[in-house]
């Protein structure tokens, strides 16, 4: 499958880039799946529900499953983080996927950037970032796009990607 990656510092605008390239590429008719790195403890199910006692009872893994979506939560237990190849292995094959944070791996990515968050620049230091969508205008070697330009952004990561 075909990745590429949305990275930045924390409120430097990620999560919208991310959510607006979604709906941009898939309202062009392609097929998008997301990867998403939380840094801190992240807990998708609720206490009282039947799946989260099935958890907390010591369940390894538990598959949730409705008439609208399928949802595996895995307890690692201890056991290292998954690698982002394992993770990209266990996706439903689709035409890209997208994957948020995960800034020290090698896909390639564009940087996120808002001046006001206040934090330094990574694309003049990480190889992967192939260009940054800021709300101010840079001085780097990559391509930089506004930030709200979704569609120019979009058009970018799908000709590196080939589609």
């Amino acid at each position: 499958m075909r990745v590429y990656g949305v990275t930045g510092w924390k409120n430097a605008g990620k999560t919208g880039l991310m959510e607006r390239l979604v709906a941009e590429i898939t309202g062009r008719g392609f097929t998008v799946s997301t990867l998403k790195h939380a840094h801190h403890s992240v807990d998708v199910d609720q206490p009282g529900t039947d799946s989260y006692r099935h958890r907390t009872a010591g369940a390894s893994e538990v598959l949730l499953v409705s008439g609208q979506r399928v949802a595996i939560m895995q307890e690692l237990r201890g056991a290292p983080e998954p690698s982002i190849d394992d993770l990209l292995a266990r996706l439903t094959p689709v035409d890209l996927v997208l994957i948020e944070g995960f800034k020290r791996e090698g896909h390639p990515k564009i940087e996120a950037f808002r001046a006001e968050a206040g934090n330094a620049l990574m694309a003049p230091e990480n190889p992967t970032i192939r260009a940054v969508a800021s709300d101010t205008p840079l001085s780097v070697e990559q391509p930089v796009f506004d930030l709200n330009d979704t569609a120019a952004i979009a058009d970018f990561i799908l000709r590196e990607v080939g589609l």
